[in-house]
């Protein structure tokens, strides 16, 4: 769920900095930031210390 809400909230980033004057392929790469770190998160959970 937390991976679907970072989706959503990065196209969210990506449709208000191009409806601000960003470049579109600029703000796509600020959301693909968001995105990638999301994943990694959502991947190195169950390796993380505490975790049993």
């Amino acid at each position: 769920m937390g991976l679907v809400l970072t989706t959503t909230a990065a196209l969210i980033v990506w449709v208000i900095l191009w409806s601000i004057g960003a470049s579109g392929f600029d703000a796509f790469l600020v959301a693909l930031v968001i995105i990638t770190v999301g994943a990694t998160g959502r991947i190195l959970k169950p390796y993380l210390p505490g975790r049993e």
